[in-house]
């Protein structure tokens, strides 16, 4: 009986080395593969962790000179995080507070640098729009229209679809073409909730073209039926 034992044992122990032969480099590989792929999830995990919070300090640099009206250093920390951490969503917040911090201090082109740079590199439509209505702005003001029709082109996200429409009318205003830009303040306040605060900048707008904000709010009125009674 132990000797019929000893053969199973011999058996089983033969075909586990013959599964091993055929099979275990595969399994190593599938195993050291597996680990891998935990390892480099904790690094990545690691390292966007370590990203950010060392983008969120560059951040409040940005900010904090910023507050302190020193555009020099705003423009130093700005580019430090662009070069460093420019997919970050602080490096597109900084642009954006760089651009406004800079416009304040008179340096439109470095303001509209930085505005250029958030809605080319941005991932976030959101931050690309206000990029693209900011440098729209300050290209109005230099009367750049063309430049700035350029940047108010094409599809905006639904909630900026009126202040889109908004500042194109401001520039066909400016260009002294009245009747796009009421074609583009209306498309602004019919776009626009009725309870937004802005939607009142529209109508003072629409008013001083002549146009009465109230008869665009009022629901149309019913076709008259045609024809004679029979």
């Amino acid at each position: 009986m132990a000797k019929h034992l000893d053969l199973e044992e011999q058996e089983q122990l033969a075909e586990i080395k013959h599964f091993w032969n055929e099979y275990g480099n595969l399994i190593t590989w599938v195993v050291i593969a597996v680990f891998g792929s935990i390892a480099a999830w904790n690094g990545w995990n690691y390292w966007q962790r370590t990203q950010g919070a060392q983008a969120a300090a560059m951040f409040d640099e940005v900010e904090r000179a910023a507050a302190g009206g020193d555009v020099t250093r705003v423009e130093r920390a700005f580019s430090d995080m662009k070069d460093k951490f420019g997919r970050t969503t602080y490096a597109q917040q900084a642009g954006l507070l760089a651009a406004k911090s800079m416009a304040d201090k008179g340096n439109a082109e470095g303001a509209k640098a930085a505005l250029a740079w958030v809605a080319d590199k941005s991932s976030d439509e959101g931050y690309q729009a206000l990029a693209r209505l900011r440098l729209a702005a300050i290209l109005l003001e230099a009367k750049s229209y063309d430049e700035a029709l350029k940047q108010l082109a094409g599809e905006f996200p639904k909630e900026f679809e009126g202040l889109a429409a908004d500042r194109r009318g401001d520039v066909y205003a400016a260009q002294g073409k009245k009747a796009e830009a009421k074609a583009e303040y209306t498309r602004a306040f019919r776009t626009m909730d009725e309870r937004t605060e802005y939607r009142r900048l529209v109508e003072v707008k629409l008013s001083a073209l002549g146009v009465d904000p109230q008869q665009l709010a009022a629901p149309a009125a019913p076709a008259a039926s045609g024809g004679a009674k029979p």
